[in-house]
């Protein structure tokens, strides 16, 4: 089990470098820097190293690859639509620090969108990338959990959402590092750093806003109860993860919810509140492709420049 302290301080996000050292800014300055490389799809270069460099891509013996197609879409499309939603607080978030900070973590959950979208591509043989998956399926053709995509609220909403949201994913990639397939192992091993931040960022806000003015209580309240019916669905395996834990691919979400359970209820003591009334369907609703109505609302916003301009680069 992961250990956690809900009063700690967040940690900073994750660098290579030692404490009290800056980075180079070397050449010149920061302008210079983003100017460096020469791929065209992107407006200022990256020079990012290949994640991947090294790992073995080829589907494992004794895997179904329509299957570890379908299980890296779901666990894709889970990153790729919590990251739209954590970017639509851009610009209007409490603070300048929390906007930032919020950014960061949907870069983070991008990045792993990417990899795994472009995995299912790869492992399914059809050819389509990472744009085509996240850009050029319909609503009913993704396969995330649908907390991910219920409509943003007010902060402490959001707040629920990613204590929730980043606490079970972090338990799940946890277990994925030991996965059979070398990609969800390497996915997995750099993720698990990324989403302990991520639960931590959140469970200090929780404990923050719960344990706080009266205002900010009730609003910490109402996040979770807003939340709350979306919690059963994350803990159901659909029958292509069932296949996949069978292989020692996948990790059955069924196993994680005592982790999951852990942390929530170490959270909510600090912050002085209690688990919400009620429950929801504890069906793989988003996993089988039933979505709200939010997703194709999203997903209007989120591909209409790669539909209006298709083949663009930028």
């Amino acid at each position: 089990m992961t250990t956690f302290d809900p009063h700690a301080t967040p940690p900073a996000a994750d660098t290579d470098l030692p404490a009290g050292e800056v980075a180079d800014a070397s050449p010149g300055n920061a302008y210079e820097a983003l100017n460096e490389g020469d791929d065209p799809r992107w407006a200022y270069g990256t020079g990012f190293a290949d994640p991947l460099a090294g790992v073995d891509t080829r589907v494992p013996d004794g895997v179904d690859a329509a299957d570890l197609a379908a299980y890296c879409l779901m666990l894709g499309d889970d990153a790729l639509v919590m990251s739209h939603r954590l970017q639509e607080w851009c610009t209007r978030a409490p603070e300048l620090e929390e906007e930032v900070a919020l950014a960061n973590i949907a870069l983070d959950l991008l990045g792993q969108a990417r990899l795994l979208l472009s995995r299912a591509g790869t492992a399914d043989g059809s050819g389509r990338d990472e744009d085509a998956l996240a850009f050029l399926r319909d609503a009913g053709d993704f396969r995330n959990v649908r907390l991910a995509e219920a409509v943003n609220g007010d902060f402490g909403h959001a707040m629920a959402r990613l204590l929730v949201f980043s606490t079970w994913r972090l338990a799940l990639l946890g277990h994925l590092t030991g996965s059979r397939d070398p990609v969800l192992a390497a996915v997995a091993v750099k993720g698990v750093k990324e989403l302990t931040y991520h639960r931590d960022y959140a469970a200090g806000w929780v404990v923050r806003l719960g344990d706080g003015t009266a205002y900010s209580r009730e609003r910490m309240r109402e996040g979770f109860a807003a939340v709350w019916p979306f919690v059963p669905e994350l803990f159901v395996p659909h029958e292509v993860e069932s296949r996949l834990v069978v292989a020692g691919v996948a990790a059955d979400p069924a196993t994680v919810r005592a982790e999951f359970d852990a942390v929530l209820d170490q959270v909510l003591t600090a912050a002085t509140l209690t688990r919400p009334p009620g429950t929801g369907p504890a069906e793989p609703l988003g996993r089988a492709g039933t979505h709200t109505e939010a997703l194709s609302t999203l997903l209007s916003e989120l591909q209409d420049i790669a539909r209006t301009h298709p083949e663009a680069t930028w």
